[in-house]
């Protein structure tokens, strides 16, 4: 069985840095196309950052490029947040997308590409 569970997040300041953290349990984190989205209040879930399976791919959304960092190990996907700003806050969710497929860069960006999520980690940002 699948489980995904995010931590790190928190309320942070405009300018600061968080790491965020998902624990996989039930597959390897490597073998799978990881990613991040997070939600805003009275937004749509949207696509942050992703790292492709079996790869060091990495895909980012525009707003956070040069911001932030996708990474991972066998268990866990991480994401470093730098220099947050407001409109960083939203809850964050980590998903896995099992299809193991070659696809282009955004279909990794769709919700409809994962398979399994995360019930997401709260980040504050300040101003």
């Amino acid at each position: 069985q699948v489980q995904l569970v995010e931590s790190g997040g928190g309320l942070v300041q405009a300018g600061d840095s968080l790491s965020l953290s998902c624990l996989a349990s039930g597959l390897t984190a490597t073998s799978v196309t990881m990613a991040w989205f997070r939600q805003a209040p009275g937004k749509e879930r949207s696509f942050v950052a992703a790292i492709r399976w079996n790869s060091v791919i990495t895909y980012y959304a525009d707003s956070v490029e040069g911001r932030f960092t996708i990474s991972r190990d066998l268990a866990t996907v991480y994401l470093q947040m730098n220099s947050l700003k407001p409109e960083d806050t939203a809850v964050y969710y980590c998903a896995a997308d099992m299809s193991r497929a070659y696809y282009s860069s955004s279909y990794y960006t769709q919700t409809s590409a994962y398979d399994y999520w995360g019930r997401g980690t709260q980040v504050t940002v300040s101003s």
